[in-house]
C-alpha cells in the first residue's frame, strides 16, 4: 500500500491537472484530427473470468466513463494462461484508444520472466500504463492451530520442521504462490508448496486441513475467521486494512513486504497522449463517484493515485523485482 500511495500529493495534483486536460480533449480536437475521442465503441479486454476483483473493478468504473464519454464500453473477460491471452490481444490491437486491457498487475509483471520467450509479446514495451486503477491487500490465513496465531510463531514454527509446512496457492506461478516464496525467502524458513487450480479450491484446503496456510482476500476469509474456520496471519499492504485493523502486516515482522491484489489499465504502446491522458483523467474521477467508492469498501480495496508516469516507473521496478522472485521458486511454464 506504501507504494499504491507512493506521491500521493503530486498524484493529486497531476490528476487534477489531467482533468481540465481531459475536458480541453473532449472540446478541442487534436490537430490533424477530425475526430473527438472516443467517438465509437470501446473494448475493455480483461484477462480473467468474470466475478474476480478485478473484473468487480473494472465493471464500477465502467459505469462513469460510458456516461461521459457518452459511448458503450464492452467488457471483453479472455481468461486463460496466467492472463496473457487477453494481455496479446490489447498488445497486438490498434494503438487508437479503443481497446483496452484491465489486468492484475502482479500477473502483469510476473510474465516477463515466467513465460520468457513463450510470450509473443513484451509487457513493458508493448504496453502503455494508464494507471493504478485499485488494490486490495491479501492476507495469509492459516488452519487454527494452538501453536500458530502470528508470523513470528509461524516461522518459529517453520524452522523447526524445515519443509514440512505446506501451503495452497491458486496455480503454480500465481501472486498467491510467489507471494509465499517472497516471504519465505525474506523470513528465512522453507515450505512445502501445493499447488490449485483457483482460489477456491486453495482456501478450502486451508480450512478442511489438507495444507496449513495460504494467502487469500480479505472479503473471502473474513467470515470464516469470524467462525473460527481460519486464523488470520498477517495482511500483504504495508499499512493495515481498516476492515482488520488487528490483523498486523507482513511488514511489521519482515521489513519491507509491500504487495497484494492490484488492478492497472493499460493501452497499446504508440496511443497518443491526449487519449492516455483522458482515460486517466476520467478513472481518477471515478474513484470518487459514491458507487464506485462503495463497490471498492465493499472488496477492501483502495483507489490507486499514481500519475501515468509513476505507474509506468513502477511497473519497471516491479517486474524487475517479481522476475528475481519466479527465477527463485525456480517455476517453469512448459
Amino acid at each position: 500500500m506504501k507504494r499504491l500511495l507512493s506521491g500521493v500529493v503530486l498524484a493529486m495534483s497531476a490528476s487534477a491537472a489531467l482533468l481540465c486536460g481531459g475536458q480541453a480533449v473532449a472540446q478541442t480536437p487534436p490537430a490533424g484530427s477530425a475526430q473527438v475521442y472516443p467517438n465509437k465503441t470501446i473494448r475493455i479486454v480483461l484477462p480473467w473470468p468474470p466475478g474476480g476483483i478485478t473484473d468487480v473493478i473494472m465493471r464500477a468504473v465502467n459505469m462513469h466513463l460510458a456516461e461521459v464519454f457518452g459511448q458503450q464500453l464492452v467488457i471483453d473477460n479472455r481468461a486463460g494462461a496466467g492472463g496473457t491471452l487477453g494481455a496479446a490481444i490489447v498488445a497486438k490491437a490498434p494503438a487508437d484508444g479503443y481497446t483496452l486491457l484491465m489486468h492484475d498487475i502482479a500477473s502483469q509483471c510476473i510474465s516477463a520472466t515466467l513465460y520468457g520467450s513463450k510470450l509473443n509479446y513484451d509487457p513493458l514495451k508493448d504496453f502503455q500504463p494508464v494507471m493504478m486503477v485499485a488494490g486490495s491487500p491479501m492476507v495469509l490465513v492459516a488452519n487454527p492451530s494452538p501453536q500458530v496465531r502470528t508470523l513470528p510463531q509461524l516461522i518459529k514454527l517453520a524452522k523447526s520442521q524445515p519443509g514440512q509446512l505446506s501451503y495452497a496457492s491458486s496455480g503454480a506461478g500465481s501472486i498467491t504462490h510467489l507471494a509465499a516464496v517472497r516471504m519465505q525467502k525474506m523470513s528465512g524458513i522453507e515450505l512445502l508448496h501445493v499447488p490449485f487450480k483457483g482460489s477456491i479450491p486453495a482456501a478450502s484446503s486451508v480450512m478442511s486441513g489438507e495444507t496449513f496456510m495460504s494467502f487469500s482476500t480479505i472479503p473471502a476469509s473474513l467470515a470464516h475467521a469470524k467462525s473460527g474456520r481460519l486464523v488470520m496471519i498477517a495482511q500483504s499492504f504495508a499499512k493495515r486494512a481498516p476492515q482488520i485493523p488487528d490483523v498486523p502486516t507482513l511488514g511489521e515482522t519482515l521489513g519491507d513486504f509491500d504487495l497484494g491484489f492490484l488492478s492497472g489499465l493499460w493501452v497499446p504502446a504508440g496511443t497518443p497522449r491526449t487519449v492516455v491522458d483522458r482515460l486517466h483523467a476520467e478513472t481518477m474521477r471515478a474513484m470518487e463517484q459514491p458507487k464506485v467508492k462503495d463497490i471498492l469498501t465493499a472488496n477492501a480495496a483502495i483507489p490507486g493515485r499514481m500519475s501515468t508516469q509513476e505507474f509506468t516507473e513502477y511497473m519497471v521496478r516491479e517486474t524487475r523485482n517479481w522476475g528475481e522472485i519466479v527465477r527463485s521458486s525456480g517455476v517453469k511454464v512448459e
